[in-house]
């Protein structure tokens, strides 16, 4: 019996490629699928946060007027944290609104991640920071939240609400 030997480095990829009677089949073919799919997202998601930094920078007019854009003296976090209705991390969220430090942190970020995921460069570090911007801007909004008088504080819920909604338009 023959017993194949691997490079510790090969992935299960890497052996089932070797081993496919022609190029292009199984694996090889799903795995190139997968990786033009990541690689779309990924330049999808960079497009997202750089279109982002873009508007609260200049105020295009889409979710940030031009009066209120941050070239303008406007406050990139301002309007979004002192809004914030509920959650535990409410009086968190508006201490935060409005600091200088904090303008500079979230658009230093915005185009730090942008910039990372469309050059391909520094992935892990960019997922890293946009995963947690993202979940911070999860727990702003928190959908689970209720006012003082138990109406709901309209948070929208991305699983439940935007997403049903977009859908069902879809089909």
């Amino acid at each position: 019996m023959t017993t194949a030997t691997r490079h510790p480095r090969t992935s299960t990829n890497d052996v089932a490629r070797e081993t496919a009677s022609e190029p292009g089949q199984g694996v090889d073919r799903r795995s190139r699928v997968g990786t033009l799919a990541l690689a779309g997202l990924r330049l999808t998601i960079g497009v997202e946060f750089l279109w982002a930094f873009l508007d609260k920078l200049f105020g295009l007019g889409y979710a940030t007027p031009s009066a209120r854009a941050w070239i303008n003296g406007g406050s990139p976090t301002k309007g979004f944290l002192s809004g914030v209705s509920g959650g535990p991390l409410k009086g968190f969220f508006h201490s935060l609104a409005g600091a200088a430090g904090m303008d500079w942190l979230f658009m230093a970020g915005l185009l730090g991640i942008g910039a990372a995921l469309l050059l391909g460069v520094a992935l892990r570090p960019a997922a890293a920071a946009g995963g947690l911007l993202l979940i911070l801007m999860w727990f702003a909004t928190w959908p689970l939240a209720k006012l003082a008088n138990g109406a709901p504080s309209h948070s929208t819920n991305p699983v439940s609400t935007s997403t049903s909604s977009t859908l069902s338009r879809w089909w």
